[in-house]
């Protein structure tokens, strides 16, 4: 997993340090040396997450950041304080100015790339929700924005007393807190009731805490709730594996009730933030933008949404393919079958379809039975497997014509192109695309051809 980060410190050693260590694990950096310039970076959606010092001339880091997550269009951003300063106080601060994180100097390699992947398996997700909202309507961002993250539901699974009865004095104030000591249902818990956050002590006895919360991340209703991990002073490989897991965030014994304070605040601030889009997203584009019969998104979102993807890719300097399917003698099944065993040709090629494509992927019914898979990041190579793997799956399994009318043979024809840079713009792409269709079908059907740029 890539990302691009900022490095925001006023000290070029420290920079140069934190380049290399993040280069060297094919992370994309640039770098700021003032909290004005970062501001700025950020503001053009430039980084997805950004490491910030906090002594620096000017704004400091605390301001920085607080800035950050007062703005629209940057809040979003994770935030990692990386300071000399070593004080609970001084990580409450940071935590409060809205910090994701709060690491001291020197930092392990281990632990800041452990960080640092992820929250940008966190940025990925997020920006994946908002892009795909911002399509639609304005979200209410604002609103959001100015919640405090109190009021949450937090379960501690937890099954010492003594520990137990600290975590749910310190949040007791500010949270809906409830108790769970056995694993087990604590999971089934988690998975049937509302809560914001999840906290796991590392210390469970007879059941290995880091499976609980790889089972929270594996099921489909918890995939997205935070888990934070209570953990001992000597247990730091366990945090970092937790961290590979999934795991959102981590706070060590002895508690800081003002941290674990500002902690939990984070999370189900976070929570609410993604549950928001998520809702949104889908009750305002279910209808405007979905094709009735498939259930992919139709042409009105890809006008949409294409343009953005584009931009997103041409700012980025990144790789972006489309893919034009289209279903081979589509009208002889009408013809001879019916409208009503069409639609469900055309219904089981977009399951085949959407599971052959990622998540992130843009899968579109154009009109009729032609198709468009927009691919973000993708190179044209890539996008030439991932087209055969389509052709391939519809060719070697017939399709069901529905009850009592058997089943029929059914191939289809893929045209290939990429974006080609500096001059390049969504309807040049799909016309390459679209000639490359053309191609394929004169070339005998059943095939996939790549423009060649």
């Amino acid at each position: 997993m890539t990302a691009r980060i900022l490095v925001v410190d006023d000290v070029e050693v420290n920079v140069r340090l934190l380049e290399a260590r993040l280069t060297a694990e094919y992370f994309d950096v640039i770098t700021a040396h003032d909290g004005a310039t970062a501001l700025e970076i950020c503001a053009r959606a430039q980084c997805d997450i950004v490491l910030l010092d906090v002594m620096m001339p000017g704004i400091d880091g605390f301001e920085v950041c607080r800035r950050l997550k007062a703005d629209p269009k940057t809040h979003h951003i994770p935030v990692v304080i990386i300071t000399a300063l070593d004080q609970p106080a001084d990580r409450v601060r940071g935590l409060e100015a809205g910090a994701d994180d709060f690491l001291t100097k020197p930092v392990a390699d281990v632990a800041l790339l452990a960080r640092v992947r992820s929250l940008a398996r966190l940025k990925m997700l997020g920006d994946e929700l908002r892009l795909r909202a911002q399509t639609a309507r304005d979200i209410g961002m604002i609103e959001t924005i100015a919640d405090k993250g109190e009021g949450g539901r937090v379960l501690i699974v937890d099954d010492r007393e003594s520990s137990q009865d600290r975590i749910r004095a310190a949040l007791s104030d500010t949270q809906s807190v409830e108790v769970e000591s056995e694993p087990h249902e604590a999971l089934f818990r988690a998975a049937e009731e509302d809560f914001d956050v999840v906290i796991v002590s590392l210390s469970l006895q007879g059941f290995d805490p880091l499976r609980l919360c790889a089972q929270i991340r594996s099921l489909e209703r918890t995939r997205t709730l935070p888990v934070v991990l209570i953990a001992d002073p000597d247990e730091h490989g366990r945090v970092l594996r937790a961290l590979d897991v999934g795991v959102n965030d981590y706070i060590l014994r002895p508690l800081d009730p003002n941290e674990l304070i500002a902690r939990i605040r984070t999370q189900v601030r976070r929570h609410r933030y993604t549950s928001r889009l998520r809702n949104n997203l889908q009750v305002s584009m279910e209808l405007a933008v979905t094709d009735d019969l498939t259930g992919l998104h139709n042409r009105r979102y890809m006008e949409m949404h294409l343009q953005a993807l584009f931009d997103q890719a041409a700012a980025r300097g990144r790789a972006l393919s489309a893919l034009v399917v289209d279903i081979d003698f589509f009208k002889s099944v009408n013809d001879r079958h019916g409208h009503d065993a069409g639609d469900e040709v055309l219904r089981e090629f977009s399951r085949r379809l959407k599971a052959s494509v990622r998540g992130i992927d843009l899968a579109v019914r154009l009109g009729g039975e032609e198709f468009v898979v927009v691919m973000p990041e993708t190179e044209v190579a890539v996008a030439r497997l991932v087209a055969e793997r389509i052709r391939a799956k519809v060719a070697t399994k017939p399709f069901s014509l529905g009850a009592g009318q058997g089943a029929i043979d059914v191939t289809v024809s893929v045209g290939v192109a990429s974006h080609l840079g500096a001059g390049d713009d969504p309807a040049a792409l799909l016309k390459r695309a679209d000639v490359a269709l053309y191609r394929a079908k004169a070339d005998g059907r059943n095939r996939v051809v790549a423009h060649a740029a």
